[in-house]
């Protein structure tokens, strides 16, 4: 139950004079296909759900299926730290026509690691789409250990993990448990070559919504076992992946956008707009990165 082998775009949602900019955010989703990215990823992190209504999210999750439903899986984010109201959302976003529903782990209130199996059971239970698990402890305080999801992957449509630790480790232990059950995404730009070394089957990227081509190659070449042209594009990503999370996504993602052209790089308190150094490191990380390439 494979949802995509290679790169999923973790889309931002564009803003303009406060308001969700569906144009842009058409021409975003249009970018990433003819780029020939695998999958794209509606409100996870990077499009700023948390502060976004319920109708926002319900548009922006439209527009994007407007745009790529049937050309390529669209997933859409439905998770929190109340079951009842993950279940509500992913069976809302499946009833919309979402391929798939990346699910976070509950934040805050947190649970056991029992209370992760449960809550990602009855999760799966209320869809028939695959599930995406989404570990990501930095943010959420709560962290999917590899024995947990595990038992996850017996679940009949929970198809994969975003895992977002950064812990190689762990995260190879998880490969190595989930195998031949789930899939296991990189939820890290600058992890993606070692974690699909160690089996990984792509990644869900931030970096690809202003470089989708680069990360479509980036992960082909894994998966054609091209690890020496892979690890030599992975090194010149280095620094626009540094430069892409100095400050707290999305907001390095959305300037990169507006530097590239794409859209604005407005954000939602409390989110705040770039610090000029930082912006300076970003605009130098992507016009290097853009020189050798040319």
């Amino acid at each position: 139950m494979s949802v995509f082998k290679g790169v999923a775009t973790a889309l931002i949602t564009p803003f303009s004079e406060g308001k969700p900019d569906h144009a842009a955010l058409r021409r975003l989703v249009k970018m990433q296909i003819d780029a020939g990215v695998d999958a794209v990823v509606a409100l996870g992190t990077t499009g700023e759900p948390a502060t976004m209504t319920k109708e926002e999210k319900i548009d922006v999750a439209q527009t994007v299926l407007d745009v790529a439903k049937g050309i390529i899986p669209v997933i859409i984010g439905a998770g929190g730290n109340d079951t009842a109201a993950a279940k509500k959302d992913a069976a809302f976003y499946e009833k919309m026509g979402a391929d798939a529903i990346l699910s976070v782990t509950p934040y805050y209130n947190k649970c056991t690691q029992n209370g992760l199996v449960l809550h990602y059971s009855a999760v799966a239970n209320a869809i028939n789409v695959p599930l995406i698990v989404y570990n990501v402890p930095s943010r959420t305080g709560v962290n999917v250990l590899p024995e947990t999801f595990e038992k996850l992957s017996k679940i009949d449509n929970v198809a994969a993990i975003k895992e977002a630790s950064g812990n190689v480790a762990q995260i190879a232990k998880t490969i190595a448990l989930s195998e031949g059950e789930a899939d296991v995404y990189s939820g890290d730009d600058g992890l993606v070559v070692p974690l699909m070394a160690l089996g990984a089957k792509g990644v869900v990227s931030v970096v690809s919504n202003v470089f989708p081509k680069e990360m479509k190659r980036l992960t082909s070449l894994c998966n054609k076992n091209r690890y020496d042209e892979a690890r030599a594009l992975a090194a010149r990503l280095i620094p626009v992946v540094d430069a892409l999370f100095s400050e707290v996504n999305p907001i390095p993602v959305k300037k990169a956008a507006e530097i590239l052209g794409i859209s604005g790089s407005s954000v939602r308190l409390p989110l705040t707009e770039m610090e000029k150094p930082h912006v300076e490191l970003l605009a130098a990380a992507i016009s290097d990165f853009l020189n050798k390439t040319c």
